[in-house]
């Protein structure tokens, strides 16, 4: 008779729905529970028990029995596809902070200050500001240092947290366009983005660790209280918020650039040959042997972007400026993009951003220019566009 773990390792890449047998011998099953499995760097997936055969993982036959196991049918291509980055574009990212200017920037400030207090005793969280800064050890080998799972408990509480206000802001702005009948200017996609990305992070470190009941917890407990909190603040003041989130990423910009720190200084050996996951070399278009160093500069610089992309969206007017991560730009002027081809850490000033065309197309027809009587409203024309807009909803 076969074992229960060599039948696991010789199954489909689905693993079966609680509901489901798996056949070893004849008059002999093993019923399938739990959690998907790791092994060789791929996580099992698992549905639940469905009657579309679409959902088994196993075939079955006349009768109705499990006959044998099949892969399950391939997915597309994602949705929210992630720009491969240079190495010397994630090498130039930085430790950047955008100074408070208004009452709404202090309140959005001193709110991340607190939180990052709360997080850091949560995750025992404590690092030589030396390190940074790519001095190795300077305080001797016994000066405290982030172990490897400390490192990732941070992460992966980190990322189970940011990925919240992407998805709440961007929920509460479909539902303004539905209610208020309007467009909306292309904010909500950018968002919804924003927070599948951060959710791709946090997938990818829960390769390295499942987190135990207690942190299961502290994140159940911390998502309900964060979400409900974002969500009523969205509500009064978006603005603040997106001056909230940039602020806080500002704060994993140095986390991942600590931790970056470390395996380069010979702080944490243990990662030096770890190899990034399948999901990661999948989604951030890696190289097949990635190692974690490579990964966190990936995932580094994708919150360098949400930094930049948060505090440009609370510089702009929230109900009438158009999204400019969603626009097509013509010259090659330094311009909002989606990848790192021009970062500015403190956002694009609304000055900054060439978009009186945009204007002149997103604003109702019956408006006038505030410096003359040019009527707006319309397409753009081919004379006068230094930027054209595409289909923005």
């Amino acid at each position: 008779m076969l074992s229960a773990t060599t039948a696991l390792k010789a199954s489909a890449p689905a693993i079966l729905a609680t509901k489901h047998l798996l056949p070893l011998t004849s008059g002999s099953c093993l019923r399938v529970v739990g959690c998907g499995v790791l092994h060789h760097g791929v996580q099992n997936r698992k549905f639940t028990g469905s009657g579309n055969s679409f959902f088994l993982a196993t075939t079955p036959n006349k009768e109705g029995d499990l006959k044998e196991e099949r892969a399950l049918k391939a997915f597309r291509e994602r949705s929210f596809p992630h720009p491969v980055y240079t190495e010397k574009q994630m090498n130039d990212i930085k430790i950047a902070h955008r100074k408070a200017k208004s009452w709404g920037d202090w309140v959005a400030l001193a709110a991340v200050r607190v939180m990052r207090k709360c997080f850091d005793l949560a995750t025992d969280y404590r690092h030589d500001s030396e390190i940074a800064l790519g001095k190795k050890n300077p305080y001797g080998a016994s000066a405290f240092h982030m172990t490897p799972e400390k490192w990732l408990a941070r992460f992966i509480f980190l990322e189970s947290i940011a990925g919240v206000p992407g998805m709440a802001a961007g929920m509460i702005r479909h539902l303004h366009s539905l209610r208020r009948l309007k467009r909306d200017n292309a904010w909500i996609e950018t968002l919804l983005e924003e927070a599948y990305n951060e959710r791709l992070h946090l997938l990818t470190f829960l390769h390295y660790r499942q987190p135990g009941l207690f942190m299961r917890t502290m994140i159940l407990g911390a998502q309900g209280v964060f979400f409900n909190l974002f969500f009523l603040s969205y509500l009064v003041s978006p603005r603040t918020c997106h001056r909230f989130v940039g602020y806080i990423e500002e704060e994993a910009v140095i986390t991942y650039t600590r931790a970056i720190a470390d395996i380069e200084n010979g702080r944490i050996p243990e990662w030096e040959n770890l190899r990034a996951p399948d999901i990661a070399i999948r989604y951030f278009g890696l190289k097949p042997d990635a190692n974690m160093l490579q990964l966190l500069r990936v995932i580094r610089a994708d919150e360098a972007k949400h930094r930049e992309v948060n505090h440009t969206l609370a510089n702009l007017s929230q109900d009438e400026d158009p999204n400019p991560y969603a626009l097509i730009y013509q010259q090659d002027k330094p311009h909002p993009t989606k990848g790192l081809d021009f970062m500015k850490p403190e956002g694009w000033e609304k000055g900054e951003i060439d978009g009186g065309v945009v204007e002149e197309y997103m604003k109702p027809v019956k408006e006038e220019w505030k410096d003359g009587g040019k009527p707006v409203g319309g397409a753009p024309t081919a004379t006068t566009t230094p930027v054209t807009a595409t289909h923005v909803a």
